[in-house]
């Protein structure tokens, strides 16, 4: 059986993080919405969601229309984790997870996106393929897109989609 890891990433996880001026509980709605991560994605691999199946919650199953260059593909996702406000991860199908964390600083957020591919059925080829170096670009670049919707929410703009819950 052929093996492959790469030495650059020894717990095989990527983190990326960034403090964004919106509280923990504004950017929590939008990543618990799927219909959201099209709007966020900065990979450009997030289509948008199949059907309406409305905010995340621990153990639920999200169906997401994907691409890879320009190949479609349909997905459906697992929520792992899911602590309202503070984290949410929820597993591929291929078995990696996605994870974000979210930690309140006064009256801003510091978020943390993790690709994690240790849990994946092939870690190996996931390096090989690339995906570590592609998703920590994707991250900085999804990171960027979610500061930017949540400031417009903070701000009471149009937020691109950004719809607020009334509890």
């Amino acid at each position: 059986m052929f093996s492959y890891h790469d030495a650059r990433y020894p717990e095989r996880r990527i983190s990326v993080s960034r403090l964004l001026a919106a509280p923990a509980g504004v950017i929590f709605e939008v990543l618990a919405d799927p219909a959201q991560h099209p709007l966020l994605d900065g990979s450009g691999t997030v289509l948008g969601p199949r059907g309406d199946g409305g905010r995340l919650f621990a153990g639920a199953r999200f169906p997401m229309q994907m691409r890879v260059g320009p190949l479609p593909y349909r997905v459906t996702n697992t929520v792992l984790e899911f602590e309202e406000g503070r984290r949410i991860a929820w597993r591929h199908v291929v078995g990696h997870r996605w994870i974000w964390q979210l930690e309140p600083d006064g009256e801003a957020t510091t978020v943390t996106e993790t690709f994690d591919w240790s849990t994946a059925r092939a870690p190996g080829l996931i390096e090989r393929l690339g995906y570590p170096e592609r998703n920590e670009r994707g991250i900085a670049a999804t990171l960027g897109r979610l500061e930017q919707l949540v400031t417009m929410a903070a701000e009471g703009s149009p937020a691109g989609g950004v719809r607020r819950r009334e509890v």
